[in-house]
């Protein structure tokens, strides 16, 4: 089959439909739930963008160096109460769906959203009672008040995790898009609008950063209360079920979210152990420094990362297809790649200044390190494209651990070694560190291709 020739009529076709609306049921509901999904976080990573930059500006480096640390900690424990329920629920549900059977359906969803619930109120407790330890024995850092409100946090947002997952599981992906605008509007207003309040009162640093942790819960509530107001949750998830799970599929269950939560839990610490590792090493303004480098980071790279979009493509497509797909993905976003990075290498001082301020001078060589980002991210993203069309999630799960343990092995030794000759110097070994795991997680799955490609021949 000739690529070209399927790109050109696949998508030539596809715009024919769109514009005549000829299409069958499936493929509208797939490709609306698509274009819901797509506007969807779209408008959760510039709304997330908008957020930091005026928090980073209102707050500075210091207090902005704290709050990034609150979060990323309240974060990793999310992802002990997280552990791929989501995904479950989606997965499970679906498919009951699909096979026409409602109760059966409604039953998977109130089963995973009681052990959501009750991993959640586990990982709450752990929270609470480890909260003053990790604040004042491990940071030395005024945050106790602030991991506590992380509790109200953690169990409003995952309440939202449930029930937006629901609602994927029934395709309605257009209420989740409706709740996403409200809310990431609300964010960029009241959030900001707290945090001055609080620095207007002469509020303690301590206190400060609990009204915006406080602030950020309010805005899942808001979530909860919109979601549950405008669809017909109560039904799904609270009326009694007359179908209930049998003991083997409560344990296929179980089996799935053992395996997903190793994925989670790899992904968070992924994301998040960098910050977590400099907050018992360096000062709170260097943290700040760091954040900001790493935000706008990955907010350019998600724009240069698109390729997730060409899953359903690669679905459709026989083995010599897919390759022949790959193959001139890989070049074009090769080139993509370049453009971002030497882009984003030229242009960190004026990026810096210009988005956050010369306070935060310290970022623009983090930023450029952060540069190198641009040329791993949108591959690691093609990877994992073709990877999901072919079923192969245990590969990319192995990589992601991997890299996970190389990741924070690599965090502490640099960080530890290098702070003695500075703080900066500690925040340029977590940058390294972060690429040097990040370009093997894309080797890693490199070298599998080539495996699995060696296999079928």
């Amino acid at each position: 089959m000739n690529i070209d020739f399927f790109y050109k009529n696949y998508f030539i076709d596809l715009i024919k439909r769109a514009r005549r609306g000829n299409f069958s049921a499936p493929s509208k509901m797939a490709l609306s739930n698509s274009s819901y999904q797509i506007s969807t976080n779209i408008v959760v990573k510039v709304g997330s963008l908008i957020l930091t930059i005026i928090l980073a500006r209102v707050l500075m480096p210091e207090l902005f160096g704290l709050y990034g640390l609150v979060l990323s900690t309240i974060l990793i424990f999310w992802g002990f109460s997280e552990l791929g329920f989501g995904e479950a629920i989606i997965r499970f549900v679906s498919v009951e769906i699909k096979k026409n059977k409602p109760l059966k359906a409604r039953a998977y969803s109130q089963y995973l959203s009681k052990l959501k619930i009750i991993t959640t109120l586990i990982v709450l407790a752990v929270l609470i009672f480890a909260s003053k330890f990790i604040s004042q024995n491990y940071y030395d850092k005024p945050i106790y008040l602030a991991l506590l409100a992380g509790a109200f946090y953690i169990l409003f947002a995952s309440v939202v995790l449930i029930f937006q997952s629901v609602l994927q599981a029934y395709n309605n992906f257009r209420l989740i898009f409706y709740k996403e605008i409200v809310i990431q509007v609300a964010r960029i207003f009241l959030v900001p609008l707290a945090v001055i309040l609080a620095i207007r009162n002469y509020l303690q640093t301590e206190k400060t950063l609990l009204v915006i942790i406080l602030a950020i819960s309010l805005i899942y509530v808001l979530s909860v209360i919109f979601l549950f107001s405008f669809s017909n949750l109560r039904k799904v998830l609270f009326e009694k079920n007359k179908n209930p799970l049998t003991i083997k599929e409560k344990g296929k269950v179980r089996r799935f979210i053992l395996f997903s939560s190793a994925i989670v839990l790899s992904g968070v610490f992924f994301g998040y152990i960098d910050i977590v590792m400099l907050g018992y090493f360096v000062s709170s303004e260097y943290l700040g420094y760091y954040q900001a480098a790493f935000a706008l980071a990955t907010a350019v790279l998600s724009i240069g990362t698109f390729s997730t979009a060409i899953i359903p493509v690669f679905s459709r497509l026989n083995k010599k297809a897919k390759e022949e797909l790959f193959s001139k993905s890989s070049i074009v976003i090769s080139l993509i790649s370049i453009i971002f990075f030497l882009g984003l290498f030229i242009l960190s001082k004026p990026l810096i200044l210009i988005i956050f301020g010369g306070d935060y001078h310290a970022s623009i060589n983090l930023l450029r390190i952060f540069s190198l980002l641009m040329i791993s991210g949108p591959m690691l993203s093609l990877y994992s494209s073709y990877f999901t069309s072919l079923g192969k999630m245990d590969v990319l799960a192995k990589a992601l651990i991997t890299s996970t343990i190389i990741n924070i092995i690599l965090n502490y030794f640099l960080i530890s070694r290098l702070v003695s000759f500075g703080y900066l110097y500690a925040l340029y070994g977590a940058t390294i560190a972060t690429i040097i795991s990040k370009t093997y997680y894309l080797a890693a799955l490199s070298v599998s291709k080539r495996k699995l490609d060696r296999k079928i021949l």
